[in-house]
């Protein structure tokens, strides 16, 4: 056989004319994105869960583990997130993602191959490489297959993906990790996303730009100072951007720390901290998501000033539980608080990504979803991570508070989410008109 005939699938593109002819797949591709945002998650938190044996065997400060599982990740995640969606913005987005999760899967099993500290280091950089393109295009797909009322309903459907992968990165690799290591964890999470990648490949249409939308200005490609220029002038957008990016910093920056707080406050093996928080972000997680998916669904959600300051006051009042959680001495007391703050986490996930996308017009959309992925994760695997490890180290040496330094550091980050609920609800003053002039 002549290899140079071998060709590999080509994007299938859809040519229906306008918005009345919504695709037949669109709830496969859901379901199947949703999936590929699992694994993404599973294997970015996965090595929360298994901060602190890692920090042991490696005689890591906080700081420096705070480096090899956060920052690492993040430079070339944040760096290359918005060249990759500028790519997505102007050809395949199925082409890209399915490369992009056969790449983060391979790294992850990669990691569990490291022998020390720099195999370790090169492998989560390969893996930052590969999830920076991961959502972008999946929500770009998404805004062309579900119309602009839809959207922060499918995206927030999407966003349960967060809850099954935590659940995968928490329980299932705390499980492994208790019987096998922590190398045997992340092979585990890794190998299984390079046949997903596969399917991805192979069934997924991609969809033609814009075509659900009212006009068909947003369907010629932009360019990535138009696109920022573009949001610049949307004063939604940038609270959306701003609102996200400061609750990811307080949700899921707590979040990070999180397991190597029960196991150093409470007690807890890695093991049990994953058995704790897995099935939390399994079960409260995914109804937090799908009562936010119903909220999104109801008549009332069709104005955004409503989605706005409903994630405003869920934000805001979600903060209180997240700061006695750290105070709290009791074991049982701060399981019951993390029942309700870990649903919190998910809320606002889907409808900040639905909301953005319907401010912004489709030939930019994949670029915009970028700008928060990095504004966002800059803030919750760079600042977070690093400025609470800075803090318990300096609390354990100023202060001699010893295993519970790490306490007092999440204690001063936790009272930030009141600052991510006012940029949330002050969105909501020019989102309607922000939503005509983008589409």
């Amino acid at each position: 056989m002549n290899a140079s005939r071998i060709q590999p699938p080509q994007p299938m593109i859809d040519t229906a004319p306008g918005p009345a002819a919504a695709p037949s797949d669109r709830w496969y591709v859901l379901a199947l994105l949703t999936v590929v945002y699992a694994l993404n998650i599973a294997d970015r938190f996965s090595i929360s869960t298994l901060i602190e044996p890692i920090r042991q065997e490696l005689r890591l400060s906080d700081s420096g583990i705070a480096f090899l599982t956060g920052v690492a990740l993040a430079l070339f995640y944040v760096t290359v997130g918005i060249p990759i969606a500028a790519l997505a913005d102007r050809t395949s987005r199925r082409d890209i993602l399915a490369l992009a999760l056969a790449i983060w899967s391979g790294m992850t099993a990669l990691c569990g191959l490291a022998q020390n500290y720099w195999q370790l280091l090169l492998a989560r950089f390969g893996v930052g490489i590969g999830e920076a393109g991961g959502t972008p295009p999946s929500t770009s797909m998404l805004a062309d297959k579900f119309p602009p009322a839809r959207r922060p309903m499918a995206n927030t459907i999407f966003a349960l993906g967060a809850c099954l992968g935590a659940w995968l990165g928490s329980q299932v690799a705390g499980e492994v990790a208790e019987r096998g290591g922590w190398r045997a964890a992340f092979l585990v999470l890794g190998i299984p996303g390079m046949l997903v990648a596969l399917l991805v490949w192979l069934t997924v249409r991609e969809p033609r730009r814009g075509q659900l939308d009212a006009s068909a200005v947003g369907r010629r490609p932009s360019t990535l100072p138009a696109t920022l220029r573009f949001i610049a002038t949307q004063r939604s957008a940038i609270h959306l951007l701003l609102g996200g990016s400061v609750a990811t910093f307080w949700s899921w920056g707590l979040m990070w720390w999180t397991p190597t707080f029960l196991q150093r406050s409470h007690h807890m093996t890695v093991g049990e901290a994953g058995q704790l928080l897995g099935p939390m972000h399994l079960i409260a997680g995914t109804a937090g998501t799908l009562l936010a998916a119903w909220l999104m669904a109801r008549r009332a959600a069709a104005d955004p000033r409503y989605v706005t300051r409903l994630l405003g006051w869920v934000t805001a009042l979600t903060t209180v539980p997240s700061i006695f959680l750290y105070w709290v001495l009791s074991a049982k007391a701060a399981t019951a608080l993390l029942w309700i703050f870990v649903p919190s986490v998910y809320f606002y996930i889907g409808p900040i990504l639905g909301l953005l996308q319907n401010v912004i017009p489709a030939n930019m959309r994949a670029t915009a979803c970028a700008v928060l992925l990095f504004i966002a994760n800059f803030a919750n695997l760079v600042l977070a991570p690093q400025i609470i490890g800075w803090l318990s180290d300096w609390f354990a040496a100023s202060f001699g508070a010893g295993s519970e330094s790490l306490r007092w550091a999440l204690l001063l980050l936790a009272p930030t989410g009141f600052w991510a609920a006012w940029h949330l609800w002050t969105s909501g003053a020019t989102i309607r008109a922000d939503e005509a002039r983008a589409t």
